[in-house]
């Protein structure tokens, strides 16, 4: 499984732009870019969908395992 921060920068690089650049186009801080990329895990979920939606993504709930019976 490719981690958020794996993602963001691959498709960054893929598109030829900078951190500097893609946070512009995003419309985010160049903090929010370098924090995604380095894998920080604080991070407001908003902003993370603000930059993936550059790619057609956002986050959104995965179930990883079973944790409540039904």
């Amino acid at each position: 499984m490719t981690s958020l921060a794996e993602f963001v920068k691959a498709r960054r690089k893929a598109v030829k732009l900078t951190q500097e650049e893609f946070a512009e186009r995003s419309g985010t801080a160049l903090t929010v870019i370098r924090k995604i990329e380095q894998g920080k895990t604080n991070l407001n979920l908003d902003k993370v969908n603000q930059v993936l939606l550059m790619f057609g993504h956002e986050v959104g709930p995965v179930q990883i395992e079973k944790t409540i019976e039904e």
